[in-house]
């Protein structure tokens, strides 16, 4: 598909000012409205003078800007943690914002459309330590027809102010392209990317901060014990950690603790040893979230965690051979940073 570009961030492999002046870019092109979904902002001032500052010019030359976010959170934290946004640091922006509640499923969008034909996507969200310590993938496209989906869950969230009211967005194809939803084709996602994995005939590339998803893990754990396709992939082994300490105390995930196990350990899997969450810590997560499957492509906001099918998650799946060698080259890259996970 034309009219795709795609942007890759490593941790400690470039300034957080070429991200922050590549989203203004994006922002200061928009003639007629912006539409802005995103899980955290939160920028030091310099930072936040160039994002928020192009946000404002749109505004003060008559585009019309919206904002959702997220906001709120249980009294411990999920995995991943949850983030620094400043509410009234939006709401004091001269532009309608809406915040929305990420009790019991997060907002975990970071999507921009702009003038109903472009989209800004991918994991990253606006922070500088996402776009510093963080492995993350940022896609943009032009396509009227996909921006319309955006424009579709954005309503959504808009008009609801609920989570569960969203993501409830059919992914009809256009220019071999798909764009889906959580938390309304939530569960379709995941069959959809386990069907690509156990399809898959040469190659499967994960980089997932955890693998929780039941018909991921189980069709990965399959074919990793069939052997007959190359699998290797990236996880960050602090939350990954984390999730099997939950699942062993609550006993409801437990079952797929021998899947994960055999996932991470008969195929390559690494995994970067992050900082643990705490106030005021570095947020050096591996965050990116990409699948390829031979040249099949899902990169979004979306884990591949059972909790991302119920959260407000986008991905996008594409079909192409050049765009796969090169996702598939970043996991690697990735990947090789790191050390196999200790089980």
């Amino acid at each position: 598909m034309d009219g795709i570009e795609v942007r890759t961030l490593s941790d400690g492999g470039q300034p957080a000012e070429q991200t922050a002046h590549a989203l203004a870019d994006f922002l200061s092109g928009a003639q007629r409205t912006l539409e802005i979904a995103v899980y955290d902002l939160h920028l030091p001032p310099d930072l936040d003078a160039i994002v928020t500052g192009a946000l404002t010019a749109a505004a003060e030359r008559g585009v019309a800007v919206r904002l959702v976010y997220n906001v709120d959170h249980p009294g411990s934290p999920p995995v991943p943690a949850p983030p620094k946004t400043d509410p009234d640091r939006l709401e004091s922006l001269p532009f309608p914002t809406a915040a929305i509640p990420g009790i019991p499923d997060l907002m975990h969008h970071k999507y921009v459309v702009r003038d109903g034909s472009l989209v800004w996507t991918g994991s990253t969200n606006w922070t500088a330590d996402s776009w510093t310590r963080e492995e993350n993938v940022i896609v943009t496209l032009s396509s009227p027809a996909l921006a319309a989906r955006y424009l579709e869950d954005f309503e959504q969230l808009w008009t609801t102010r609920n989570v569960a009211a969203s993501g409830k967005v059919a992914p009809t194809p256009f220019d071999g392209t798909r764009a889906w939803f959580c938390p309304g084709e939530g569960t379709r996602l995941a069959h959809r990317i386990a069907k690509a994995i156990g399809s898959a005939q040469r190659r499967v590339r994960i980089a997932s901060p955890v693998l929780s998803s039941g018909p991921i893990l189980g069709t990965l754990a399959q074919l990793v014990t069939d052997g007959k396709v190359d699998v290797a992939g990236v996880v960050d082994a602090t939350q990954v950690e984390e999730v099997l300490r939950q699942w062993h105390q609550s006993g409801q995930g437990e079952w797929k603790s021998p899947l994960l196990r055999t996932v991470l350990t008969k195929a390559p899997f690494t995994g970067k040893r992050s900082t643990p969450w705490g106030p005021g810590t570095v947020h050096d997560y591996m965050h990116a979230k990409v699948t390829v499957a031979d040249d099949t492509i899902f990169a979004g906001s979306f884990n591949l965690s059972h909790s991302g099918e119920q959260n407000a998650e986008n991905v996008l799946e594409l079909h192409d051979a050049a765009l796969a060698e090169r996702l598939a080259a970043f996991i690697d890259e990735t990947r090789a940073r790191y050390q196999p996970l200790p089980l």
